[in-house]
């Protein structure tokens, strides 16, 4: 059955991608987005993101801080997708208040007025949440078995230690798969705040009787995402670095790695969230499954560009990152059936033949590093 379905946060990476695709299920879409110039740069009408939907969807552009523009959007929508959230780890450290306005009580207003009017037809909330509650994920240790680690000590990674140690022992841990029964305990101001979020929205939702499916999406990456934007999203920034013809700075040892998921698998997973009733009051990763470290994404980068820009590993590291991370699947795959289908090898061709046939954007790395310098989160 055809929805109304209203995306905050439509015109951002994912929230663009998901419109088109719901738009093609016969699906009825409203956009509330503020168009950050973060992501949409300087012009925000002449974004790609933007423009991709402008005439697809109804459009409001709006502050999820603002209750006016979140009663305007609601209005006659059956399902929310909320995806307005401001999304880098390292910026979330020294800009805390916006942070928590935006992601928390962005969604504090919506949980209030869906509480406070009982004339709503809202069905089902999905909330993007995020791998960074995991903190650093869980471990094996020989000596205790799983654990979870607390944040890495600066002390230590001074001495180019970047390994995650057993919480009780100290000894070096063995990363595992992180699966949704996995402690949640994060280790920077954004993954704070998308804890928050899930939990505002799967507690209110349980009192209101709105189903709620939660998404902890990993590290989502294609076509469509900010190429301007130096604080999130090390694909985009390596591949701007690259095409300024600008030498890379790889972090800690370059053996750092994520769980890169490609976008139309995370549509994919989220449109199941959106269709599927089995999904209802649930949280789900949404990964790849599979763990790639820095080095390979700096060296797949430059070998697809074809370019001659050198990398150099520093041993820099920044104050709340984690070291690694990959998502255990089985509970998305036993509940909704869902099986990425896009490898990082064939992921990373679509996305850079993409980079390829774009504007080349201004490389503002460096302008964040002195930003996480200057804060003595850059060390």
């Amino acid at each position: 059955m055809n929805k109304k379905i209203l995306i905050t946060g439509g015109s951002g990476f994912i929230g663009t991608n998901l419109a088109l695709s719901l738009i093609e299920r016969g699906h009825e879409i409203t956009v509330l987005d503020n168009l950050s110039e973060q992501i949409h740069g300087e012009n925000p009408e002449t974004s790609e993101l933007y423009n991709l939907t402008k005439d697809k969807v109804n459009f409001i552009k709006g502050d999820v801080r603002n209750r006016n523009d979140w009663l305007k959007a609601i209005k006659n929508q059956q399902i929310i997708v909320h995806f307005a959230a401001e999304t880098g780890t390292g910026q979330s450290m020294y800009e805390i208040e916006k942070y928590t306005d935006v992601n928390i009580n962005g969604t504090a207003i919506f949980l209030d007025i869906l509480a406070n009017d009982k004339e709503h037809g809202i069905e089902k909330i999905v909330i993007a949440s995020s791998r960074s509650i995991y903190g650093e994920g869980k471990y094996q240790c020989e000596t205790h078995g799983i654990v979870y680690p607390t944040e890495r000590q600066e002390k230590d990674m001074l001495k180019s230690d970047f390994s995650v140690k057993c919480p009780i022992c100290d000894s070096n841990a063995i990363l595992c798969a992180t699966d949704e029964n996995s402690k949640i305990h994060p280790s920077s101001i954004y993954g704070l705040t998308k804890q928050a979020q899930e939990d505002m929205c799967m507690i209110a939702g349980k009192s209101l009787k709105i189903p709620v499916v939660a998404f902890r999406y990993q590290n989502v990456y294609g076509p469509g995402q900010s190429l301007s934007n130096p604080y999130t999203g090390i694909l985009s920034i390596f591949s701007t670095r690259i095409k300024n013809g600008n030498d890379i700075n790889i972090f800690e040892d370059g053996l750092e790695s994520r769980d890169f998921v490609y976008i139309q698998d995370v549509v994919d997973a989220t449109i199941l969230g959106i269709e599927k009733e089995s999904a209802n009051y649930n949280v789900y990763n949404v990964g790849s499954g599979v763990r790639t470290n820095v080095l390979q994404v700096a060296e797949a980068l430059i070998n697809q560009y074809n370019s001659d820009v050198n990398y150099s590993v520093s041993g820099n590291f920044r104050l709340g990152d984690i070291r690694d991370n990959y998502a255990d699947l089985t509970k998305i795959k036993r509940d909704l059936g869902f099986d990425p289908k896009v490898d990082f090898k064939e992921g990373i061709r679509r996305f850079c033949n993409w980079v390829s046939s774009q504007e080349i954007q201004k490389d503002s790395y460096n302008k964040s590093i002195d930003e996480m310098k200057d804060k003595g989160l850059l060390k």
